[in-house]
């Protein structure tokens, strides 16, 4: 990966918590100049959004440090002309400018569009919202789960609505600001600034995918199910090995189904009138499940796995982060900085590659 591929442009971030700052994040990873200008006093809410074994208060959280990586950090308070005398310098020579400011507090800031552009015309604005620019409602990823119908359909019938455990609307948010600011680069003309704006809901519903269809074309409300898939079976289901491992299956065909019940050495539920097609198991999962769950608790999780893998059937162990951390691939996330003498790490904004 070519890591210097955005190394002359130059980005003020303005932006708290995680949406936006992990869009300044993922463009200082690829090489542009990124300036995080935070409040003097305040600084960034996620500073202190801290786990119980984070007391040294000089460093800054875990949180904060997941989405702010290559940043040079400036202290301002644009209340004060003096600090906005300095924003207005540093922002002529910038490309882009991130924010995420609800309306009335850009007013009261002045980093409005026509503020903005009237110290840069070019510029390009990349915009977070909760609801909406012209909405001033406070939004937080939670808030959004909540709106958007994530929360809902989250959990099972015993837990009620279940929040996702990481701020999954923030981070969709922020895949739709990324490929705006992309194209807008694309599109860019001297002296013509464009503003790119998402809302979290408009990237939360957007997300929906399967689901929104289920509803919209066949008016499905999806209920609390855990991890199980509405339209497909044995998929979401979580079964135990031998040694106390938990794994679970993806089988989205009758091909993938008739080679697994043949590893676990029930050849005969392939064709079984209960189970023979897809729409059959999901009616009968409840059924099909203890079956299935008999065989794999005599089998051990790497031999039964090793084999699964073999013959292309969906398969995976539960893990978790720190099992997670031990494998190579995902080590090969991690990106390291010294901030001040902390050792901060947090896993790249950036999964793709140029293979060629």
């Amino acid at each position: 990966m070519d890591t210097n591929f955005f190394k002359d442009l130059r980005i003020i971030d303005i932006s708290t918590v995680l949406a936006g700052p992990s869009v300044g994040t993922f463009f200082a990873e690829l090489g542009a100049k990124v300036i995080k200008i935070e409040h003097p006093i305040h600084g960034d809410v996620t500073n202190t959004w801290r786990l119980d074994s984070e007391l040294n208060m000089d460093f800054k959280s875990a949180y904060y440090a997941s989405v702010n990586y290559k940043k040079e950090i400036l202290k301002l308070d644009l209340c004060l002309d003096s600090d906005y005398h300095l924003f207005s310098k540093t922002l002529k020579d910038a490309d882009i400018l991130l924010l995420n400011f609800k309306k009335g507090d850009d007013s009261k800031l002045k980093v409005r569009p026509k503020d903005l552009w009237a110290i840069n015309p070019g510029l390009i604005i990349g915009k977070i919202s909760g609801f909406g620019s012209e909405n001033d409602r406070i939004a937080y990823d939670l808030i959004l789960q909540a709106e958007s119908g994530f929360m809902a359909m989250n959990g099972t019938k015993e837990s009620g609505p279940t929040k996702m455990p990481v701020a999954l609307i923030d981070i969709l948010a922020a895949h739709q600001l990324k490929e705006g600011l992309l194209l807008a680069l694309l599109k860019r003309q001297p002296n013509k600034g464009q503003l790119v704006s998402v809302s979290l809901y408009d990237a939360a519903i957007s997300s929906l995918a399967n689901q929104a269809s289920n509803y919209l074309m066949q008016g499905h409300i999806p209920q609390r199910i855990g991890s199980l898939h509405p339209n497909i079976a044995p998929y979401g289901e979580i079964f135990h090995t031998q040694d106390q491992q938990s794994i679970t299956f993806a089988i989205g065909s009758n091909t993938h189904f008739k080679k697994l019940v043949s590893l676990l050495h029930m050849p005969e539920l392939a064709n079984d009138a209960h189970f023979k097609t897809n729409m059959l198991r999901v009616k009968n999962r409840h059924k099909l499940q203890p079956l299935l769950q008999q065989s794999i608790g005599e089998m051990s999780c790497a031999s039964l796995l090793d084999a699964l893998i073999e013959q292309n059937v969906p398969v995976a162990q539960i893990k978790n982060l720190d099992t997670v951390f031990n494998d190579a691939q995902a080590q090969a996330l991690v990106k390291t900085e010294e901030v001040n003498g902390q050792h901060t790490k947090r896993v790249s904004q950036i999964a793709f590659k140029f293979e060629q």
